[in-house]
C-alpha cells in the first residue's frame, strides 16, 4: 500500500493555521512606534528575509524525505545533530507554553471564567489535534481555516474601518533594524519544524514554495492588524479590541482556534524531533506530554513580553541553517555518516556569538541576513580549504 502524502492544499492550510496566531497579532503591536508606513516596511523586509530561510530549509528536508532534525545531521554529524535536536525540543516546549498562554490570557478577558480553565481547554484541543494526526486532519482543518479566515476579516474591519482615529505611539527607542529582526525572527522560529511537513508532500518543493508563502504572507497579515490595532485603537491587547467592538463569541472563537492550530504545530514538531534524540521515543506521546507540560507551565508563570525568546532563536538557528543552506545546495557535502562534524560545530558557534554582537548595532536589515551571509562565506572557504587539504 503505498505511503499517504499531503497535498499542495493540505500544506498552504497547516501553514495558514501556523500563521493565524495571536503571538504574531501581540508582536505585531511591538511595532507600533515606527508609525504605519515604517512599521509596514519592516514587516515585509523581515518576512522576506525569514521566508526565504524557511523556504530553503524546507527543500532540504522535503528533497531528502527527512524530518527537520534529521536533516540537520548532514551538516552536524549524528550526535552533533542531537545537540539542535535538544534545543529544538526545548524552545518548542517555550512556544507551546507561550501560546496557551497568550490564548488563555485573550480568552479569559473575551470570557471571563479563569486563566487557568481557559489553559485546560485549549491544551485538551491542541491533545485532539495531535491524536487525529497531522494526515487525517484535511476536512477538520479546512472547516477550521475557513472559520479562521472570515473571522480575521471581521477583526480587520473593526480595526482598519471602525470609528477610531490614529493614536500617537509613545515611541520606545525601537530601531527599524530591530522592528525588522523582530519579523524575521517569526518565520525563522519555524525553521526547525518545515521539514516535519514538507517530508510528508507529494510534491515536496512545489509544498515548500506553497507553505512558505502562505505562512509569509498570513504571518505579515496578522503583525500588521497587531500594528494596527496599537496605532488606530490605542490597545495593545487584542481580546480588549474584540470586547469593545461587541465581538464577543466570535472573538472568542478567533481566539481558540487560532491558538489550536498554530501550537499543534509546535507539539508536534516537539515530538518528532524527540524521536532524533532516541528511536525508543514515541513522537505522539512525546507530543502530548509537551502540549500538557505547556499547559501546566502556561498556569504557572507569565510570559508577557517574548521578544528576548524570539531574539535567542535567531541566534541559534540563523546561523545553523546558514551552515545547511552552504553545505546542501553550494559544497554538496553530506557528513550524516560521522559522529560530530567539529568543524561545523564550530563555525556554528561563531555564528551565534556573531549574532549577538550584530545584535548591539543597527542594521536596517536586521542582524540575521548579515549574519546568515558572514557563516555562509566561512562555511565556503573552510569547505575550499579542507578540500585542499
Amino acid at each position: 500500500m503505498s505511503e499517504k502524502r499531503t497535498s499542495l492544499f493540505e500544506n498552504g492550510l497547516i501553514w495558514f493555521g501556523a500563521g493565524v496566531s495571536i503571538a504574531e497579532i501581540l508582536t505585531g503591536t511591538y511595532l507600533a512606534s515606527l508609525g504605519m508606513k515604517k512599521g509596514l516596511a519592516a514587516i515585509l523586509v523581515g518576512h522576506l528575509i525569514g521566508c526565504i530561510l524557511l523556504f530553503l530549509a524546507g527543500v532540504i528536508g522535503g528533497k531528502v524525505r527527512k524530518s527537520a532534525m534529521e536533516t540537520v545531521k548532514i551538516s552536524f554529524g549524528q550526535k552533533g545533530s542531537l545537540f539542535f535536536a535538544l534545543l529544538n525540543v526545548i524552545q518548542l516546549v517555550g512556544w507551546t507554553a507561550i501560546m496557551i498562554y497568550d490564548g488563555a490570557l485573550a480568552a479569559n478577558q473575551a470570557a471571563g471564567v479563569g486563566n487557568w480553565v481557559w489553559c485546560l481547554v485549549i491544551g485538551a484541543l491542541i491533545v485532539l489535534w495531535i491524536v487525529i494526526g497531522i494526515t487525517n486532519l484535511g476536512k477538520l482543518n479546512t472547516v477550521a481555516m475557513a472559520a479562521l479566515f472570515i473571522l480575521t476579516l471581521i477583526l480587520c474591519k473593526v480595526i482598519f474601518f471602525g470609528d477610531y482615529t490614529a493614536e500617537t505611539v509613545a515611541a520606545d527607542g525601537l530601531t527599524f533594524g530591530a522592528a525588522v529582526e523582530l519579523a524575521v525572527a517569526m518565520p525563522l522560529s519555524w525553521l526547525p519544524l518545515i521539514s516535519d511537513y514538507t517530508r510528508e508532500a507529494k510534491q515536496p518543493v512545489k509544498a515548500t514554495a506553497v507553505s512558505a508563502i502562505v505562512y509569509g504572507v498570513i504571518s505579515c497579515w496578522m503583525y500588521l492588524i497587531g500594528m494596527g490595532a496599537a496605532i488606530y485603537t490605542g490597545e495593545s491587547d487584542i481580546a480588549q479590541i474584540m470586547v469593545k467592538a461587541g465581538l464577543g463569541i466570535v472573538g472568542l472563537l478567533i481566539i481558540i482556534f487560532s491558538t489550536v492550530t498554530t501550537t499543534f504545530l509546535d507539539a508536534y514538531s516537539a515530538g518528532i524531533s524527540s524521536e532524533t534524540l532516541s528511536h525508543k521515543l514515541n513522537g505522539k506521546y512525546i507530543a502530548i506530554a509537551v502540549t500538557v507540560v505547556g499547559a501546566l507551565a502556561a498556569i504557572v508563570y507569565p510570559m508577557d513580553n517574548i521578544t528576548n525568546f524570539l531574539y535567542l532563536i535567531g541566534s541559534v538557528f540563523a546561523p545553523m541553517i546558514a551552515i545547511q543552506i552552504a553545505d546542501f545546495f553550494l559544497l554538496e557535502e553530506d557528513h550524516s555518516e560521522k559522529e560530530i562534524q567539529i568543524s561545523n560545530m564550530v563555525l556554528w558557534v561563531i555564528g551565534f556569538i556573531l549574532y549577538r554582537i550584530l545584535m548591539k548595532i543597527d542594521i536596517p536589515v536586521g542582524n540575521t541576513l548579515p549574519d546568515i551571509a558572514i557563516t555562509v562565506v566561512l562555511c565556503l572557504i573552510w569547505g575550499k580549504i579542507s578540500k585542499k587539504k
